[in-house]
């Protein structure tokens, strides 16, 4: 389990190809002190923590994890957003991230907007009932607030802060980027389509009859 709350931008050391993907990557976290088998979050998506050495460590990307997330086309001197697991008492200073990437989109359009940065992403059919204006995203393992909700994209505001700590505002219009949405939302999107029983199926108006959107 994670916050979004990014702890630091590491580098892609090495990528080694295989049954499994093996991917070094240069941290300040102090990577010596990890724990083998422990949980970072990866550009978002929840890896294990396979071997450790100096400021390094390895973790391993299965064929589907390369499917489904941006990690397929990391390489050496990637930068990625890195976020060790939540520890019981710790401030939940984001919202709750499990690093399970939904889907992949892709930026549409970048803007600046007084000291912030304006992002336009794609937004998947398949994950638009979990958007709400005002609710919570994680992109690339990054918490935001979704500021607008399209028919077919989502917009973000980066602070200076969060344009500073973490690697999205380098990103260019087609590039690519990992989303999670809102766990919650699943969760009452799920009872709310379980609760209209079959065939019910869930549509806005389900979710707005839920309190839910504006």
């Amino acid at each position: 389990m994670f916050t979004g709350l990014i702890q630091d931008i590491g580098v892609v050391e090495r990528v080694i190809p295989g049954g499994m993907t093996d991917v070094w990557i240069r941290t300040a976290l102090g990577a010596r002190d990890f724990a083998l088998g422990e949980s970072i979050a990866v550009d978002g998506a929840c890896l294990t923590v396979v071997e450790r050495g100096g400021d390094s460590f390895r973790v391993q990307a299965a064929p589907e994890t390369l499917r489904r997330t941006t990690l397929g086309g990391a390489g050496p001197g990637s930068r990625v957003n890195l976020e060790r697991a939540l520890a019981l008492g710790d401030r939940l200073g984001g919202h709750l991230v499990s690093g399970h990437v939904d889907a992949v989109s892709e930026v549409l359009e970048t803007r600046p907007e007084g000291g912030s940065w304006v992002m336009l992403f794609r937004l998947p059919p398949e994950l638009a009932p979990f958007f709400i204006e005002k609710g919570s995203v994680a992109i690339d393992g990054i918490s935001l607030t979704v500021n607008s909700v399209g028919p077919d994209r989502f917009g973000v505001q980066l602070i200076p802060e969060t344009q500073e700590r973490t690697t999205l505002r380098a990103k260019a219009v087609g590039e690519r980027v990992n989303l999670e949405a809102d766990m919650i939302g699943k969760y009452v999107a799920r009872l709310v389509s379980l609760r209209q029983g079959p065939g019910g199926g869930l549509s806005e108006a389900v979710i707005k009859a839920a309190g839910f959107g504006g």
